[in-house]
């Protein structure tokens, strides 16, 4: 499935548009949960977790995405964005969210 963040696709046209699709994940993080200073070496290992979770996130909800149109019977996702914010009292959650529209598209000869 073509999944892009233009509103169109290259050689292809858009035969009709199936609906607005979503995908949510939700992670819990903690980056402050040691507090050495000095610690240079945890600190590393803390944003590389960190990383780690808002890659694989961002793979969950694109995943999550292309299923929902899948079962529209769509064929891409155009004008997809993605977005995240933290939650929590103590900023210990974060939210990646994603968004695009489901659409059949056929190729230009």
């Amino acid at each position: 499935m073509i999944v892009t963040t233009t509103e169109s696709i290259e050689n292809f046209g858009i035969s009709s548009y199936e609906g607005i699709v979503f995908g949510e994940v939700i992670s819990g993080i903690n980056l402050v949960k040691d507090n050495d200073a000095g610690l240079l070496n945890k600190i590393d290992e803390r944003y590389q977790k960190y990383e780690n979770i808002l890659s694989d996130s961002r793979g969950v909800v694109l995943e999550e995405m292309k299923l929902k149109a899948a079962e529209l019977g769509a064929d891409a996702i155009v004008g997809v964005k993605m977005d995240y914010e933290t939650l929590g009292s103590d900023n210990g959650m974060i939210i990646v969210t994603c968004s695009g529209t489901a659409v059949k598209v056929k190729t230009f000869m």
